[in-house]
């Protein structure tokens, strides 16, 4: 550390790999305190199965989109308020209890999930899952950037974020595992409970973070753990930058931290700026609509079966956690401002794929047969009722109605009948071999879409996936690190409950294309953001971030080495 900035390369990532030989106290600290992320990716990627199967069991929850949305956002809403306290919780008891606290509020929440009989109750389980997983999305990484060597540092907390997508792969494999038993729902919700129970004993036998510990005047308790963290030839060093930072806090303590103090620090607010910045495209970009919804997206995209939906959704939670596994190689190598630079060029073009294959679907859907429409005895009211029903096509059939559902020809493309939608018709159509639509039509595009969905997660996920939550663990004066957390935490999880509370409803006023066409301007818009305001923290000491911010002016030229001042000659 005394050296100035460790220059971070390849041997970063092989050096956190040997971690688990050379010293597997550091990656104990990383995986333990990571089970946040395990829970956060786990109820992220849940929902999206278990509601196809909760609209199955709750009527009411199947005819109105609203209350499908309130049943994914209101565990967003609870993570607003999570994060919101989040960052109070952690300055004043620590990391470590707020990452407690966070894994109780979460078995709670999943076990009145599990028991709920009505969608009340459901959403009342999914507000405590909510601000259990808020508290984990800003406790989880903290701790890790604290505890970890600034060397392996973005590679430790890049782990977290493929913890999240390991929980969101590991959710579809449950969520395949339980679709015959009896429950399906409940089991999957259920499960997490599980997880929640394992880290709170993990993390009873850890200590405490050793930069929350210095803060609070327990210095010898924050040197012995440093000594576990630090080879002997790094501890000294790393526990005199630690020492000054802390010093450097307590003199400006006694100042009361506000809103306007936080604006009136430059290197806050450049932080800030930075930091919600990245966590707000990484959410109107429409990841998390990927993830919370890619079951449902699959059958947008024509493929009607719920198995199929949750086999093909495996596929792009296997590649999310896969991204996230080259990120942790990328993290500490190209750089974060590189990495979410190349990673928002390829989720501009996966969404114009998208656009175009969605498009082309709606426009070429299969057209509504009279004559085979009348074979039934249950025809959709709208369709009996329409002045033009020969230009009628699925989706038209679709859209006119939620009452209405489209049963396919044997051949999918060709024309097929308008029905009433309900388990009687659904079981009238199955009996003839043919498949029933409700959500998306029989499509040649389909494949398109999946191929186009796939390279999304490809590219979003080892950047956009992994460097917002790298670079806020990192960017902020340790002074402010809590409240700055806090805020940034809870950006994004406004930001998500704006994005996931009107995805199917976009989709249904303006279609599915136009909906990810909005994504893939704001992803434009994106890439100019990060170009103009993100600095890049790769293999730059926390202590010294504060000092780059301060003299930071607007840095074009971001592939461009960059020395800090303090770096030997």
């Amino acid at each position: 550390m005394e050296g100035g900035v460790p220059e971070a390369d390849i041997s970063a990532f092989r050096e956190c790999l040997s971690l688990s030989w050379k010293n597997p106290y550091v990656l104990r600290l990383a995986f333990s305190a990571g089970i946040g992320g395990l829970l956060f990716g786990y109820d992220t990627g849940v929902i999206s199965g278990a509601l196809l199967y909760i609209r199955d069991e709750f009527k009411e929850v199947d005819r109105k989109t609203w209350l499908q949305e309130a049943i994914v956002s209101t565990a967003i809403a609870g993570a607003i308020i999570g994060a919101s306290v989040g960052g109070w919780i952690n300055d004043r008891f620590g990391r470590k209890k707020g990452i407690v606290l966070a894994d109780i509020l979460f078995f709670a929440g999943s076990a009145i999930m599990a028991a709920a009989r009505s969608p009340t109750v459901l959403i009342v389980g999914r507000v405590f899952v909510g601000i259990g997983v808020g508290m984990a999305s800003m406790a989880s990484p903290l701790y890790i950037s604290e505890a970890s060597p600034t060397r392996v540092r973005g590679a430790l907390v890049s782990l977290n974020s493929f913890l999240i997508t390991g929980g969101q792969f590991l959710s579809y494999l449950i969520n395949l595992a339980f679709t015959k038993a009896p429950g399906t729902w409940r089991w999957m919700l259920g499960v997490a409970a599980a997880p929640a129970l394992v880290q709170v004993v993990l993390m009873l036998t850890l200590p405490e973070s050793p930069r929350w510990l210095y803060r609070k005047g327990r210095e010898e308790e924050a040197k012995a753990i440093l000594k576990k963290i630090y080879s002997p030839s790094e501890v000294e060093g790393e526990i005199q930058a630690l020492k000054e930072s802390v010093d450097m806090e307590i003199k400006e303590s006694s100042e009361k931290i506000g809103l306007i103090k936080l604006l009136r620090t430059p290197a806050v607010r450049r932080g800030l700026y930075a930091g919600m910045g990245l966590l707000i495209f990484q959410q109107f970009v429409g990841i998390n609509t990927v993830m919370y919804y890619s079951p449902t997206i699959v059958q947008l995209a024509g493929f009607a079966s719920n198995r199929t939906a949750l086999l093909l959704s495996l596929i792009t939670a296997g590649l999310n956690a896969f991204g996230s596994i080259v990120s942790i190689y990328f993290i500490d190598k190209a750089g974060r401002k590189k990495l979410a630079l190349i990673s928002l060029c390829g989720v501009v073009f996966s969404l114009a794929m998208l656009t175009v294959s969605f498009r082309e679907s709606e426009m070429h859907a299969p057209m509504v047969s009279a004559i085979g429409t009348s074979q039934f005895n249950n025809t959709c009211p709208d369709y009996k009722a329409a002045v033009n029903p020969n230009e009628w096509s699925c989706m038209t059939c679709l859209k006119a109605s939620s009452s209405c559902g489209f049963c396919a020809a044997d051949d999918k493309l060709l024309p097929g009948a308008c029905l009433i939608s309900n388990d009687i018709t659904k079981k009238l159509c199955g009996s003839d071999h043919r498949a029933w639509y409700t959500r998306g039509c029989p499509s040649k595009y389909g494949w398109s879409a999946l191929v186009g969905l796939a390279l999304y997660i490809i590219f979003f996920s080892p950047g956009m996936g992994t460097v917002p939550w790298v670079v806020n663990s990192e960017i902020y004066p340790l002074r402010y690190r809590g409240i700055c957390g806090g805020i940034a935490s809870t950006t994004v999880w406004i930001s998500n409950l704006i994005v996931s509370e009107s995805f199917l409803s976009l989709t249904e006023a303006i279609g599915t294309a136009w909906t990810f066409m909005m994504f893939g301007i704001v992803a434009v818009v994106a890439i100019f953001f990060v170009v103009i305001y993100v600095p890049e923290t790769k293999g730059v000491p926390m202590e010294e971030v504060e000092k780059m911010l301060e003299q930071r002016s607007l840095q074009f030229k971001f592939w461009q080495k960059r020395y800090s001042g303090t770096e030997k000659h």
